[in-house]
């Protein structure tokens, strides 16, 4: 079984075994066994809704904090464009880069920026004609971990682009070695993210072999030493911005398809409707869509489990910024742009490969006679999908009854059915007592009643 790296993780102290969690993870990766749940990593994609439903607050997401910045001699921090949506009464992009600046970071590169280079790059990409349409984003790693287990055959339509977050960090480690001097393993870039999928990415990138980024740092997590900034900052700094329209909207869902251009593309946002669409393409449909932007999230990564902001909100306040840019000169001119498509440095250097989510047994004779187990178990059970015995549905326990993680009387409806045929079985043998035991019976009770007449 290969090693998993995962941002999410469980607080089993904080852990009650409510089984909230079991019914909302969209890939079946949660049990709960002995009234704590358990993560099966295997199946884990990191997408944070366990971070959203859990009322004890026993999910959390593992990021870096401020103090890795010390472990480098020149840090760069990337905000997503996402981030800028959290804030409300902010109208000036400039003065939050600059509060960047005043926490420990000696420079700000818009993720937004790489954002409109990855869109440029998949416009040419979708000119060429040389993929199978409709052509799939590889921006969110969620949703291409979630196409390693259930949709593998579609991986080959994934657009073989890095992220906007790795083209950023390159782009900016690159320009900071070549202006400072500064060796290009003693710069840091620090990714602020909206969900725990990207501190998964850069452990363990999907596109690559190893990540330009040198830590990630939840937007939670920054938020309020922004706050403590922003209050002292005077102007609007603008200089600092330099990021247009085009790449901020990729913060919300159809900006990336918005930036791309394409006549024909398709947005959908969070991991059921995603199943959906890609149940649609296995069947053979939508041939006639060139590019479908996929994201984990409802509304895009302003809905990111680790942000501050209600999605609606945020979405509103990233929409206001995006309208008052619209109008801005591009940092990067089509020159530039056909350069960085040009070069090999913005293309996937590695394959998304398939995932295995459930080996039954090495042997492939074995694992078939365990499916076949497995169906008839299945077939034993309720049905209820109630959730009641620690597994998502009736299958997924199944399922863990076959790997030896659960037991049939975990489900309360087996187990109440074993209960009352033992309670008969008792009575029935309480009846068929053997005649000595019977007349023992009997003389006891006499033996009873004379000492409480006795008594009397």
């Amino acid at each position: 079984m290969p090693n998993y790296f995962h941002s999410v993780m469980l607080d089993e102290e904080k852990c009650q075994g409510c089984t909230n969690c079991i019914k909302r993870c969209p890939v079946e990766a949660i049990r709960v066994h002995r009234g704590k749940a358990k993560i099966i990593e295997e199946r884990c994609i990191d997408c944070g809704e366990c971070i959203r439903c859990c009322p004890n607050h026993a999910k959390v997401a593992i990021t870096d904090s401020l103090g890795r910045l010390a472990g480098f001699d020149y840090r760069i921090v990337l905000p997503a464009p996402s981030f800028f949506g959290q804030f409300r009464e902010e109208k000036h992009i400039g003065r939050i880069l600059e509060a960047f600046l005043r926490i420990g970071f000696d420079e700000v590169f818009e993720v937004a920026l790489a954002a409109e280079v990855v869109s440029f790059m998949v416009r040419g990409y979708l000119e060429t004609k040389k993929y199978k349409k409709p052509l799939i984003s590889g921006a969110c790693p969620t949703i291409l971990r979630l196409m390693q287990m259930r949709f593998p055959d579609l991986l080959e339509q994934v657009a073989p682009i890095m992220t906007p977050m790795e083209v950023s960090a390159r782009l900016a480690k690159q320009d900071a070695a070549r202006r400072t001097g500064i060796p290009y393993d003693r710069i840091g870039a620090f990714f602020i993210t909206p969900c725990p999928a990207k501190v998964t990415e850069v452990r363990q990138p999907l596109h690559v072999k190893k990540s330009a980024v040198d830590g990630v740092i939840g937007a939670s997590v920054i938020y309020k030493d922004l706050i403590k900034q922003l209050c002292k900052i005077k102007g609007d700094n603008e200089d600092l911005h330099r990021a247009t329209s085009r790449g901020m909207g990729w913060g919300y869902l159809t900006g990336e398809s918005r930036a791309i251009g394409s006549p024909s593309t398709l947005s959908t946002g969070g991991i059921q409707n995603a199943v959906s669409i890609f149940e649609e393409i296995e069947r053979g449909g939508l041939e006639d869509v060139d590019f479908i932007e996929v994201q984990a999230c409802e509304g895009g990564c302003v809905g990111g489990p680790l942000n501050i902001q209600n999605l609606f909100v945020a979405r509103v306040n990233l929409k206001n910024m995006v309208n008052r840019y619209r109008t801005k000169k591009a940092y990067f001119d089509e020159k530039d742009l056909l350069a960085f498509y040009q070069q090999d440095a913005f293309w996937s250097t590695e394959p998304v490969l398939p995932r295995p989510i459930m080996v039954l047994d090495g042997d492939v004779s074995k694992a078939l006679v365990k499916m076949e187990r497995l169906d008839a178990i299945t077939a034993t059970l309720p049905g209820l999908d109630c959730g009641a015995c620690g597994s998502p549905n009736c299958r997924a326990l199944a399922e863990d009854i076959i790997r030896g993680l659960a037991f049939d009387t975990d489900c309360i409806v087996k187990l109440r059915e074993r209960v009352k045929t033992l309670a008969e079985e008792i009575l029935d043998l309480a009846r068929k007592l053997p005649q000595s035991m019977a007349n023992g019976s009997a003389k006891e009770k006499e033996r009873t009643a004379q000492k409480e007449n006795a008594g009397e």
